[in-house]
């Protein structure tokens, strides 16, 4: 009986464990420190310091910086924002995408690992207006959509092609894929570098 109670109790720490894991965000962000080969010492915007290996076939993309007036009617961009008691979204960052990701980045509304309660929106912009509180955009994505308030404080950007030979000191970037390792560092697949920024979202 102790060793089935045992056994069920382990069974039972080791599903909390999981959870807990799946729960953890999913970016890891924050500024390259020192490099050494495809090895650099990250660190992340709490303070604390992470080793970040480069897998072999490592995805890097940049975020250059953007403006309004750079966002187009059918432009495709990720809005990262916290919902408004009326249903629209302040945006604190939007993204624009590379034409290359539309129809492979899925159009979605869903939560965010920014600021309390955010969201992310990957979607196709249908209006823009200009109204009291700042520009409003109209963005539409496959189930629904959404109007997205745009403040002097939104930070707008557009991806760009990037390179390893980016991912120098100083540099800041968001991993957006990666593997945790035995040895507690980080294995990087998909990131994107700032280039002269430091990414909003």
């Amino acid at each position: 009986m102790t060793r089935r109670l045992t056994l069920a109790f382990a069974a039972a720490l080791l599903l909390i464990q999981s959870a807990a894991l799946a729960q953890q965000p999913g970016r890891i962000r924050g500024q390259i420190e020192k490099v050494d080969g495809a090895t650099f010492s990250l660190k992340t915007r709490d303070g604390a310091m992470l080793t970040v290996k480069l897998a072999d076939d490592v995805r890097v993309s940049a975020l250059v910086k953007a403006t309004l007036a750079d966002i187009k009617p059918d432009s495709f961009i990720g809005i990262a924002g916290v919902p408004q008691a009326d249903g629209s979204i302040q945006a604190y960052s939007i993204h624009m995408f590379l034409p290359a990701q539309r129809g492979v980045v899925a159009d979605r509304h869903g939560p965010w690992d920014g600021p309390a309660n955010s969201t992310m929106t990957n979607a196709y912009v249908a209006d823009m207006v200009t109204a009291k509180d700042g520009d409003v955009l109209t963005v539409k994505y496959k189930d629904g959509e959404k109007k997205v308030v745009v403040t002097p404080q939104t930070g707008i950007a557009a991806a760009a092609p990037g390179s390893k030979d980016e991912l120098k000191a100083g540099a800041q970037i968001i991993i957006f894929g990666w593997d945790k390792q035995a040895d507690g560092s980080v294995l990087g697949k998909t990131l994107y570098v700032g280039r002269n920024l430091v990414p909003a979202m």
